[in-house]
């Protein structure tokens, strides 16, 4: 046949530049498809068609994709053409795949590839292997992967190839075959390059951060899927399975509300473009946002809602997946479904196949708890933990382990592969440079910490109660302080932020979008030489360490507080009741800020009462020195409020493990730095005093800057800060100093080189944490903790400002007569008659040494209270 006019180099044409970038190849497509439609020439409007319905493929038009597609198909027949016909065909697979009609899209295939050989033979097989991956099928998706590569290799098809490296490369994520998908994203993106093909780079970038996902290297997975974000958005193109992925990630890190908008935004997108496959996929990932969240009643219906859309697209494996997450739902929500065994052995052997070793250990685990006799699926789950799968996996198989070594009555054995489990989990939260991911991924600890925790009681050993109760908290501050890299970008965003909320009028949603930026920033950074904290502080060690001091520990367990004492090196356990004091810490607070009104006293006097008589008087530890380590509410709880701690020392740690190595940690010297922020009239004339009681520096006015405060802090031995501070209960990191250019915030504190061995924070809420799972704890006094601050001093609530300076004066005057911290802060305590206020600070950390590095000596310390 003739075509006019060049008919077919046109149509060809744009199907090469719909290949480059199918948002600038649209209009070609478009234009040559009417004029070969116009001219009746069939090869030509069957080519351009197949453009047309290409690009709109891409676009997210799957509707549109369809219809020119179908076009396509009908006028290859028109030319009499079966190859063009197949060509057209197997193009409408995918969209068909793409509207969740996997088996139509088989079809399709099927019919198509007879009329094909060579290249377009291999091409169609490529398409058939992407539908038989999304059934689940992945040995079958391998296979035509691998028969149609050796085919465009052959016939050096480099786009065809490329293509093929990248749907590869997704099986062989899926079966944790990182290696073998590294190398061939690796390949895919140099040929991208090579081909001038921008938007595969970012699809590359997309699939590179869904494969650190799998893996488990949480900020590779970040700085790639952002990057990707980055390129598929300048060109116009799907960000559904980005949103999705990222969705995952976040899961991974227990960050469920950021991962549960993430998968808002991928059903949203889906649905807009009538990608209905994918949108099960989603419904799970919201299934377990909402279980990890604590709602089970709504995990449940996402998983089954997910469930029969699985079952209606006929992709079995994928509804098996869903099964889980009903089961895992109605477990946690405290039932216990009704399930054959023979529905259960073909829910294992599903996933098994499928590849999903993950859903496979959970699986496992769930049957176990749904039969009388759970060994044989415990043991499948076990051998997980001896696999070379990601860190999440492994430790699900140490749990299963620990359950099997329950159910024989081993004691040491359960504990042993509970400590295995944790210490997986703590390598694996070590290698990432965020706190806001390692403090989240901490939730991934659960199982693990609670039934390490239960064994231990049963032991009714308190050693091992004590090392259960160390290994069950704040895992991540024992650790190796972890200093991030240093980042000229995150460097420039936090000076901007600083700028905009120091600006006159501030602008709400560009510091909205300034903060988002420098979270997801920070979050690409590496663990870099951060180790897991390793072993908790013994009985021996802390007996030791303790001298004639006394340590109580915190444990909640099944309703109840209990209290775990280390006194003269020897531990007890005490079961002190109700585990629910948050609503008496509460109470103390809310008195406390209202000590103007009468009522506000006889209701503080009544709330400390009752915590004393319950966190305290049931432990006969007299009126010695005390370390406190809370947990819950109790970790903003003014100490010195209760009237048995009234002129007592004492001193709060997140862990007794911390607080062993802070105890340990000497002064490196240094001066002493006082600095005053805006807006407290008493702030300058209190860093002034302070200044001149040790002989040091004092930065006031408009010299008390972020940069030069941040300057002293990396060089002093101790420091004072009295500003106006800010919890930031949502957003953690972003909690500040007010200073006089802007706010010094919890990121500038986290990259200083070093800080202060003591430090006084005389700002409200300074030492108040956000805690979360596992006793972990965010906020201004832990950054400087994790930096490796041995102890420091500051309110757990607002404080007036004339109030603090009397407290802080007498404090410092004590320090400077040889007092320790905690002996300091209780004498200036006892000294001001409105002690109420000042009560509202607290010591945290070691707590008992002398700012200038020697330790308290034990034996000249008298027992008692402190008079001023």
């Amino acid at each position: 046949m003739i075509h006019p006019d060049g008919l077919l180099e046109r149509a060809a044409a744009a199907v090469a530049a719909v290949d480059r970038d199918p948002g600038s190849g649209l209009p070609l497509a478009e234009r040559a498809a009417r004029a070969a439609v116009r001219a009746g020439d069939a090869a030509a409007a069957s080519t351009a068609e197949r453009a047309w319905g290409h690009a709109l493929l891409h676009k997210g038009d799957l509707a549109g994709a369809v219809r020119h597609l179908g076009r396509a198909a009908a006028w290859g027949t028109r030319a009499g053409s079966p190859q063009l016909t197949a060509e057209a065909r197997h193009k409408l697979a995918f969209a068909v795949l793409q509207r969740g009609r996997p088996q139509a899209a088989l079809r399709e295939i099927d019919a198509a590839l007879p009329d094909l050989d060579g290249v377009p033979a291999a091409r169609a097989r490529a398409q058939r292997g992407i539908v038989l991956h999304n059934m689940g099928r992945l040995d079958e998706a391998l296979g035509e992967y691998d028969a149609a590569l050796r085919v465009l290799r052959r016939e050096a098809d480099l786009l065809g190839v490329q293509r093929m490296l990248i749907n590869r490369a997704l099986v062989h994520a899926d079966r944790h075959a990182f290696a073998a998908a590294a190398r061939d994203l690796g390949e895919a993106e140099q040929l991208a390059r090579e081909l001038g093909r921008p938007l595969t780079i970012g699809l590359i970038a997309n699939n590179l951060g869904l494969m650190e996902t799998l893996r488990g290297d949480v900020p590779a997975a970040l700085r790639h899927l952002d990057r990707a974000e980055r390129i598929i958005g300048a060109h116009g193109a799907q960000l559904g399975t980005l949103h999705q992925d990222r969705a995952e990630l976040l899961l991974t890190v227990g960050l469920t509300a950021e991962a549960g908008q993430a998968a808002a935004r991928a059903v949203s997108t889906y649905r807009r473009e009538h990608r209905h496959l994918k949108v099960p996929e989603v419904q799970l990932l919201l299934a377990q946002a909402e279980l990890l969240s604590g709602n089970p009643a709504a995990a449940g219906r996402h998983a089954d809602a997910a469930r029969r859309a699985f079952r209606a697209q006929d992709r079995p494996a994928y509804a098996e997946l869903a099964r889980l997450g009903g089961l895992r739902a109605r477990l946690a929500g405290g039932g216990r479904p009704r399930v054959p065994v023979a529905v259960l052995d073909a829910m294992l052997a599903t996933l098994a196949t499928a590849g999903w070793p993950g859903a496979a250990t959970d699986a496992a685990l769930v049957a176990a708890r749904l039969v009388n006799d759970g060994a044989p699926y415990l043991a499948r789950a076990a051998a997980a933990a001896r696999s070379r799968g990601p860190a999440l996996v492994r430790a699900r198989g140490w749990y299963a382990r620990a359950l099997q070594r329950q159910a024989l009555g081993d004691t040491s054995g359960t504990l042993a592969a509970t400590r295995a489990g944790l210490r997986i989990l703590d390598e694996h939260g070590a290698a990432m440079g965020a706190t806001d991911l390692r403090v989240h991924a901490a939730a991934h600890r659960a199982d693990l910490a609670a039934l390490g925790l239960e064994t231990a009681f049963a032991t009714g050993r308190p050693a091992t109660l004590l090392e259960f109760s160390e290994r069950a908290r704040a895992s991540r501050l024992p650790a190796t302080p972890v200093r991030p890299p240093d980042d000229p970008l995150l460097t420039e965003l936090l000076a901007r932020l600083r700028a905009v909320m120091h600006a006159d009028r501030p602008s709400a949603a560009r510091q909205a979008m300034l903060e988002r930026r420098i979270r997801d920033r920070s979050r690409h950074l590496d663990g870099g030489s951060g180790t897991p904290a390793g072993r908790p502080a013994s009985v021996a060690e802390l007996g030791a360490a303790l001298g004639e001091c006394g340590l109580v520990e915190y444990v909640r367990r099944n309703g109840a507080l209990y209290a775990i004492t280390v006194v003269d090196g020897r531990a007890r356990v005490h079961e002190l009741g109700s585990a629910d004091v948050g609503d008496l810490v509460d109470r103390v607070a809310f008195a406390v800020s209202r000590l103007d009104r009468p009522a506000a006293a006889a209701l503080l006097a009544d709330a400390a009462s009752r915590l004393d008589a319950l966190l305290l008087g049931p432990l006969g530890l007299g009126d010695r020195p005390l370390v406190a380590v809370p947990t819950g509410p109790l970790h903003s709880l003014p100490w010195a409020l209760l009237p048995s701690c009234a002129g007592r020392p004492i001193t709060v740690a997140p862990s007794a493990t911390l607080w062993l190595r802070a105890q340990a940690r000497v002064a490196d010297g240094g001066p002493v730095v006082a600095v005053a922020g805006p807006g407290l009239a008493a702030a300058g004339p209190e860093a002034a005093a302070v200044a001149a009681r040790h002989g040091g520096v004092a930065l006031t006015g408009a010299d008390a800057t972020v940069a030069a405060t941040l300057a002293a802090l990396a060089t002093a031995g101790l420091a004072h800060l009295a500003a106006h501070g800010q919890l930031s209960a949502e957003n953690p990191l972003f909690s500040a100093i007010a200073l006089a250019d802007g706010p010094l915030m919890v990121f500038d504190i986290e990259r200083l080189p070093r800080v202060p061995h003591t430090l006084v924070l005389a700002a409200c809420d300074g030492g108040r944490p956000v805690v979360r799972t596992g006793d972990e704890l965010m906020g201004l006094g832990v950054a400087f903790l994790a930096r490796g601050a041995a102890q420091l001093i500051a309110p757990v609530l607002p404080v007036p400002d004339a109030s603090t300076h009397s407290l802080m004066l007498a404090f410092h005057e004590g320090l400077a007569r040889g007092r320790s911290p905690a002996e300091a802060l209780a004498d200036a305590q006892v000294a001001l008659a409105d002690a109420r206020s000042a009560a509202s600070f607290i010591c945290i950390g070691a707590g008992f040494r002398q700012v200038r590095g020697a330790p308290v000596d034990w034996a000249g310390v008298e027992s008692g209270r402190r008079d001023a």
